[in-house]
């Protein structure tokens, strides 16, 4: 995707709608949660790392060089107390490394000092800290003779001696800059993080803008807490998603860190190869430039109701771990649709390759893997669209570009979660007069990979604003044919998309010359192109709906012989509640298929306005068809603001 700054006045601009609740950000910035259980388990640590992870965190209380003998190669301190101090400013609680062995260490004592030496500098404390790679027994011996006493210093000896102290010490530079903090987890390669820094710059929390992480490294901060299992793949990448493990979390993790556990598992993480700078993989895959202008219109599209919410954005390197290889493997095996390589085929991706994993909010299910037959479903459905598409133009002159049903995610309101055609109680409770939201289905619109945006950089309403947007002419989009119904349709509909922005007309068949720069222009109407498209697959592909039934009339139990006569008044008056019943059911159902009729209706008035030849003159957008809707009382104000 390219982007590009102007100067631009514009209006202030607003979020229509609201969201049903913030997105939880990512609890794995700093460290697990479940890292108390985590170190417990934990047996093969590399105790190099924990000591330098240890030793990072050390601060001294006055700062001091320590001094080189050139003669025994030992190093010694100028005077000193005989008390020496180590202090540790990071307690173990909020270490989120796991415990390991303390650093073997020896002090050297201090030097009595003589009336022939001369008067040095005098520091309250000093501490002197020696890793030793030696076995316990050697570090033993070597404290031991470290630890031995000097032997005393007289007159005779302080000639020649005391020469070559004071040349080491003149010699000896004073060394202010502590050692940097090394993690395991994080790639030191300075070529690697400058190609990617553009990406690590719009990530939210320290770690994942510091520098790339190991893959392994990365995944291994939740493999105690959750199952990885792949959810779809497509040009792009792959969609995973954690499930957690909750049996295994409640013995060892509190309420509330599993309370974190839970909202992280409501994630779902698109890992995306990135392209290489040079050599193998560097003319495929996904571009800098493609990731970092999807992240920043994820972030800037995040508070409109109806877009996907954006947590985060990690650049990781090497192999798939072992968590989602297999979550791969078993995708293969069990879908028709794993198009995409192995990733443990090193010809298809090299040890070194690079892999953006941007984190959002679980949008829920697909919409061409949702199984739809009830006219309040795909209502709510194609305007849950509309509407979120109309946001995005007020806000952020926004056309997406690829609303195929892929791209456009469903999930229930329901506590059940189940999306089953509301039944006759349902919408009997629903108190909405438009029609709208009788079926508890919510809509997000994902993938901004083609999409094409103004983002404000600053809240200046007379600041700079960056275009978003991605040439697909260099995109093989317009000459495939599909290989059936629904994939004819789809390719159609780009070629419509391409005419709408060159010749302002859908309906026109002939291919304009490329003409560089264009699809950066805004053109809305690109967005009414798919949403006929949607709602003709909608209609196209609706179930068919299960009869409802009336209520039943209970049969009346056997009349025990020893019980007297019924009243005649009193078995007319339960008659009578019966047959009231069931005259009330049958309204209610009456009433019911009026309401069905009119939403179709509506709906196939609305594939009129949108008809690529003969509709609306004036329809230029989603937000004029939704403002049609409102006019027409199709849609409520209630629904859209």
């Amino acid at each position: 995707m390219e982007s590009r700054s102007k100067a631009k006045s514009v209006a202030q601009r607003r979020v229509y709608g609201k969201r049903r609740a913030n997105a939880p950000r990512a609890v794995f910035d700093q460290a697990s949660p479940d890292r108390d259980a985590t170190s417990k388990r934990i047996q093969n640590v590399d105790p190099v790392e924990c000591l330098e992870t240890k030793l990072a965190r050390v601060t001294i209380d006055e700062d001091m060089a320590p001094q080189h003998d050139e003669e025994t190669g030992s190093q010694k301190t100028e005077e000193t107390e005989e008390q020496y101090q180590l202090v540790d400013t990071s307690s173990e609680q909020s270490s989120p490394y796991p415990k390991a062995e303390s650093p073997d260490t020896s002090i050297t004592p201090s030097v009595e000092s003589t009336p022939e030496q001369p008067e040095t500098k005098q520091f309250e404390t000093m501490v002197e800290v020696r890793i030793c790679e030696t076995n316990t027994a050697d570090s033993s011996d070597a404290t031991s003779k470290s630890t031995a006493p000097m032997p005393d210093t007289t007159p005779e000896s302080t000639g020649e001696d005391q020469e070559k102290r004071n040349t080491s010490e003149k010699k000896a530079p004073r060394k202010k800059t502590p050692a940097s903090r090394r993690s395991s987890g994080i790639i030191h390669d300075n070529k690697f993080n400058e190609y990617v820094r553009p990406i690590l710059n719009e990530a939210l929390a320290p770690i994942a803008a510091q520098s790339i992480q190991k893959f392994s490294s990365w995944a291994s901060r939740s493999a105690n807490m959750f199952d990885v299992a792949k959810l779809a793949e497509g040009s792009y990448g792959e969609v995973y998603k954690f499930h957690l493990r909750e049996e295994a979390c409640r013995p060892v993790v509190s309420k509330s860190k599993l309370a974190k556990l839970k909202s992280y598992g409501d994630g779902v993480f698109k890992v995306v190869p990135l392209r290489a700078k040079s050599g193998p993989g560097s003319k495929k895959f996904t571009s800098i430039e493609e990731i970092v202008s999807e992240v920043k219109m994820l972030k800037y599209l995040d508070p409109i109701p109806g877009f996907a919410r954006f947590r985060e954005i990690h650049v990781v390197q090497g192999r798939f771990p072992e968590s989602f290889q297999n979550a791969w493997d078993h995708y293969k095996k069990t879908k028709d649709d794993c198009m995409n390589p192995n990733p443990s085929n090193k010809r298809a991706y090299p040890d070194t390759q690079l892999w953006a994993i941007i984190e959002m909010d679980d949008a829920g299910c697909e919409l061409e893997k949702f199984a739809w037959s009830s006219i309040f479903q795909i209502y709510d459905i194609f305007w849950g669209v509309a509407m979120a598409l109309a946001r995005a133009e007020e806000y952020a002159l926004f056309e997406h570009r690829d609303l195929h049903l892929g791209n456009v995610c469903i999930r229930s309101t329901r506590q059940d979660g189940c999306m089953d055609p509301p039944t006759e109680q349902d919408i009997a409770r629903h108190s909405c007069s438009s029609g709208f939201g009788f079926s508890s289905i919510e809509t997000t619109i994902i993938d901004y990979s083609l999409s094409r945006a103004e983002l404000r950089l600053t809240d200046d309403p007379n600041g700079m604003i960056e275009v978003a947007s991605s040439d697909l002419d260099k995109k093989q989009l317009f000459d495939a044919i599909g290989q059936d119904e629904d994939e004819i349709m789809q390719r159609n509909t780009y070629r419509y998309m391409r005419a709408t922005l060159y010749t302002g007309d859908p309906a026109e068949t002939e291919k304009p010359a490329n003409i560089p720069g264009i699809w950066a222009e805004y053109s809305p109407r690109t967005n009414l192109v798919w949403l006929l498209f949607l709602l003709q697959s909608l209609f196209k592909n609706r179930k068919p709906e299960p009869p409802s039934a009336l209520p039943q009339r209970k049969a009346l139990a056997p009349c025990s012989p020893n019980k007297k006569t019924i009243k005649a008044e009193t078995a007319n008056g339960k008659d009578q509640k019966v047959t009231n019943a069931l005259v009330k059911g049958q309204q209610t159902q009456a009433c019911i298929s009026r309401l069905k009729s009119t939403l179709e209706d509506r709906l196939k008035s609305v594939l009129e306005l949108l008809d690529l030849e003969h509709g609306h003159e004036d329809m230029c957008c989603a937000a004029d068809l939704v403002a049609y809707a409102m006019d027409s009382q199709w849609l409520g104000e209630e629904d859209f603001f």
